[in-house]
């Protein structure tokens, strides 16, 4: 278990604006990581294999894109114990993403909204801090990596698919797997990519592409799609379909809604940006449940949105999720969350399999 003392550090960070204090735990764990320190960080892996999309995780929770931008603090994941990690989203170009303030917490329902707007530091920063990470140069098995990729707000809708193709050539080489994110509310028009021909054009793009690096660098990296929560059953069959068509390895479901039914006369509840957080947990499963239904048993899929505790991440596995990724909660619960979920699925799978 962490030395550190969560729920104190949790008052403190509370007690300050919310950007605010992600910023200073960033900078916080950056600076701890390759410390002596870093020992505070510490809490065991829990030992929970399994394949997935061809890579191997060490266990089935991981940390989702949003929390790690910049990839700034790869090791300090890495020491909480989770058996994967996604960081980014990252574009091309530098950008600073929407104005603030943009990050708002709903502590009644254990929850956040955010309109960041894809702030990173550009493509070459992430690659940079990625390839400094002492995991990173380990490999397998010491951690699964993903590299999660996005446009820049200024980029023309309609030249969506040249900034994901830079983002696939960038990282391509210092990945695990890739994430295309076409799902986040808070980039003008980018859902627009889930539609039928848009999404068509970028994964006939992205797959062709992949088989070029592939060929150039003699490693082929999965790729995966994040969606969005707020999609229809035809739209998500839609989406489906073409996952398969196009052969692309694994679907991470969802990125945040942009519905307000469950936190309706809240503080902030009306602010724009993607709520996640508890809320998050139904419609995120119900995704999951569909995208399972129509993808059948062995289409790896990664759920997200809501996950508090074990038994939340028990219900993404029972929706028909492979492996879990946590953000909002791990704010809300901090790093003692890895460790519960990941014993949780752990103990399921191993009951599961005791009763065949």
């Amino acid at each position: 278990m962490s030395w550190i003392p969560y729920g104190l550090a949790r008052r403190a960070l509370f007690a300050l604006d919310p950007e605010h204090a992600h910023e200073l735990t960033l900078q916080t764990l950056q600076r701890l990581q390759h410390s002596p320190l870093a020992a505070l960080l510490a809490q065991p892996r829990v030992d929970d294999p399994i394949q997935l999309a061809g890579l191997t995780l060490p266990n089935r929770v991981g940390l989702a894109a949003g929390l790690d931008k910049n990839a700034q603090c790869i090791d300090a994941w890495a020491a909480m114990g989770f058996g994967f990690v996604e960081v980014g989203t990252v574009t091309p170009r530098p950008q600073p993403g929407n104005p603030k303030p943009r990050l708002f917490r709903l502590p009644q329902v254990h929850a956040l909204i955010n309109r960041f707007g894809f702030n990173n530091e550009g493509l070459q920063s992430f690659v940079e801090h990625v390839c400094a990470s002492r995991v990173r140069q380990q490999g397998q098995p010491a951690l699964v990596l993903g590299l999660n990729i996005g446009k820049n707000a200024d980029t023309p809708i309609e030249r969506a698919v040249d900034d994901y193709l830079l983002g696939l050539r960038g990282v391509y080489a210092h990945a695990d797997y890739v994430t295309v994110n076409i799902s986040s509310p808070n980039t003008r028009n980018l859902r627009q990519l889930q539609t039928d021909d848009a999404l068509e054009g970028l994964l006939a793009a992205l797959t062709a592409e992949r088989a070029r690096l592939a060929d150039q660098h003699g490693a082929y990296r999965p790729l995966m799609l994040k969606i969005a929560p707020d999609l229809d059953e035809v739209q998500i069959g839609t989406i489906a379909d073409a996952l398969q068509r196009y052969g692309i390895d694994g679907v991470i479901a969802t990125n945040t809604t942009l519905a307000r039914d469950a936190v309706q006369g809240l503080p902030h509840a009306d602010e724009a940006g993607g709520l996640s957080g508890a809320p998050l947990a139904t419609p995120s499963n119900r995704v999951i449940a569909a995208l399972r239904a129509r993808l059948g048993p062995g289409f790896p899929i990664i759920g997200v949105g809501g996950i508090l505790s074990g038994d939340d991440a028990l219900a993404k596995l029972r929706a028909g999720a492979d492996a879990v990724q946590l953000y909002t909660g791990l704010i809300y619960r901090g790093p003692a969350l890895v460790t519960e979920a990941a014993r949780a699925l752990r103990d399921h799978a191993a009951g599961t399999a005791a009763g065949r």
